[in-house]
Formats: C-alpha cells, sequence, structure tokens
C-alpha cells in the first residue's frame, strides 16, 4: 500500500492563472444522460493545449514533445451536455523530465465543479522513444507564467 493522497492535489481556483473555454456536445453523454468519463479526458487535452498555446509553445518553429503518464480524476458531480465548459488549468511542479498540472472542470453557466483532476506529463523523444530533458524555453514559459 502507498501514502498517496486520497485524489488530485489542486489548489483553489484563484491560484489557477489560465482558464480554458470548450465546449461538451449532446453525444458526450452516456446512457445515464451526463458526460461519459472518457469525455473529461478530452477536456483536459484540449484545455492544455489551450494553456500551451496561450504561452506561446504552440508557435511555429516550437516543438515541445510531452506523453501523458498519469491522470487522476476526482469525479464531482454529473456533467451535461451541450455545455459552454470551463477548465481551469495550473502546471504545479516542473521536474528535470517532467511537470504535473492540475485542472478543475466547471459549468459555465452556474460554475458548478464536475471534476478536479492532476496530471503527470514526461518530455518526450520521439525519436528515441524515450524520456527527455525539459528544454529550457519550455521550462521558462511555465515558470514565467506561474510564477514557479
Amino acid at each position: 500500500m502507498t501514502d498517496r493522497p486520497a485524489g488530485p492535489a489542486v489548489p483553489p481556483s484563484a491560484e489557477m492563472r489560465f482558464t480554458a473555454r470548450c465546449r461538451t456536445r449532446w453525444s458526450d453523454e452516456d446512457n445515464q444522460g451526463v458526460l461519459n468519463n472518457a469525455v473529461y479526458l478530452s477536456l483536459l487535452e484540449e484545455a492544455r493545449w489551450q494553456y500551451c498555446e496561450a504561452l506561446g509553445l504552440m508557435a511555429p518553429g516550437n516543438h515541445f514533445a510531452f506523453v501523458l503518464a498519469r491522470t487522476d480524476i476526482a469525479f464531482l458531480a454529473p456533467g451535461r451536455g451541450p455545455a459552454a465548459v470551463e477548465v481551469e488549468v495550473a502546471t504545479t511542479r516542473l521536474g528535470g523530465r517532467s511537470f504535473t498540472q492540475a485542472y478543475r472542470v466547471r459549468d459555465a453557466a452556474d460554475g458548478g465543479v464536475w471534476v478536479e483532476a492532476e496530471a503527470a506529463l514526461v518530455m518526450w523523444d520521439t525519436a528515441a522513444r524515450t524520456s527527455a530533458p525539459m528544454p529550457d524555453a519550455f521550462r521558462a514559459a511555465i515558470a514565467a507564467h506561474e510564477g514557479l
């Protein structure tokens, strides 16, 4: 047995410095009329992309490859579709080869929190198919945004 926290470590909303705007679709609901759990992974991926885009990490000529190593999701309330969604994003840790992000998924209409999540991401060398050191420009952009 490991000494892991009971769920994802997500900072308070006031400490989350980026919010992505997303939408769910009516077809994202399962047969119980709530968002299918796999949809949340897609929302986190979209928010991650918007975060990197806002920090200039997706600009032409930049190629920062990373892979998802782990995601811990706490389902707090049933989401519905179609709906406007806000996904708060914060990078909470920058390591030598990996980083950690925290997320909070909210219904944009009423502010209700559907999910809190944490993800571990690993920098990736696509040619060697192995982890890679975090590029200085990647680290600097995130550290400047997050105040790390």
